[in-house]
């Protein structure tokens, strides 16, 4: 798989980020770049999933009003994919550069 198509599908859901770490030869700047920002996305999505969750629990009108702070992760998704279709390495705003720091690993 290309650089490119790597970077595409690593925005495909949890199996395609798997699919495109299981399956990469070599650990490229790119491929590594939009790994880690699709991971920061999902762990994102989850942290604000778990506290829209306890939020409502506590006040149906608060909760009501946390779905919106739910629409984030979405856009920082379509911005990342937007990216990866240009074939680019564009941060998402705001959390991009943590995101690029707290999963080097990758």
């Amino acid at each position: 798989m290309d650089e490119k198509t790597s970077g595409i599908v690593s925005y495909l859901t949890l199996i395609g980020w798997i699919v495109v770490l299981a399956t990469r030869k070599e650990k490229t700047e790119y491929t590594s770049f939009h790994l880690r920002q699709m991971l920061g996305i999902m762990v994102l999505g989850i942290g604000i999933s778990i506290i829209g969750f306890i939020i409502g629990m506590v006040s149906s009108t608060l909760g009501a009003l946390w779905n919106f702070v739910s629409f984030i992760p979405l856009i920082l998704w379509v911005l990342a994919f937007i990216g990866a279709l240009n074939e680019e390495k564009k941060l998402v705003p705001v959390v991009g550069e943590q995101f690029q720091e707290w999963f080097k690993s990758i």
